[in-house]
């Protein structure tokens, strides 16, 4: 993905960054590194208290293997995020009409067996995994809050694929969450 990034790194950070590595990284690179570490489960947890009361901190690595696979799954993390990866378009729910003209009424969604209703008829997004229906991102449950907001209107087929986009870009970022974890040896990262 290309864009212009302009990172506002202090000569202190890009000083540590570059004697842990041994070379200075792209702004990219680094962005991407900590998108990536950023987003690990385990850094979430281990730091919970901290992060609640002061910026996160940015743990470097000396490892450039594990600063580059950071950086690829960083890389992917913002794709899904900005709505840009290829992947989006590789839908793992169908909408299925009965009868309610894809209208959200007001007590809905509602989430059963892996399909969130939308509706008093039975409109519904099928193959929603569970741990996708229950992700929150900054206190909320973001596959229920984008249909609330829709409280009372009718989804257009746009609304629909982009639903089903937001499934598949949480679904991806909980792998990854996992592989990040999986890649990173230990906390604090060495």
């Amino acid at each position: 993905m290309h864009f212009i990034l302009e990172l506002a790194l202090s000569d202190e950070f890009l000083a540590a960054i570059t004697k842990k590595l041994g070379y200075t990284p792209t702004p990219e690179a680094i962005f991407y590194y900590i998108y990536a570490v950023f987003h690990s489960p385990t850094y979430r947890d281990r730091y919970k208290e901290f992060l609640k009361i002061d910026f996160p901190r940015v743990p470097l690595t000396s490892d450039d293997r594990l600063f580059r696979q950071l950086g690829q799954y960083g890389e992917e993390l913002v794709a899904l995020h900005l709505m840009k990866s290829p992947k989006l378009d590789q839908h793992i729910t169908e909408f299925v009409e009965v009868g309610g003209n894809s209208l959200v009424d007001a007590g809905h969604p509602k989430y059963a067996d892996g399909a969130v209703t939308i509706n008093k008829k039975g409109d519904k997004f099928t193959g929603v995994p569970e741990s996708v229906w229950n992700f929150y991102v900054g206190g909320y449950q973001v596959c229920q809050k984008w249909l609330k907001d829709r409280k009372g209107r009718q989804l257009s087929p746009e609304d629909i694929q982009h639903y089903q986009k937001v499934v598949v870009a949480l679904h991806e970022t909980i792998a990854l969450m996992a592989k990040i974890d999986e890649a990173i040896p230990s906390f604090p990262i060495e």
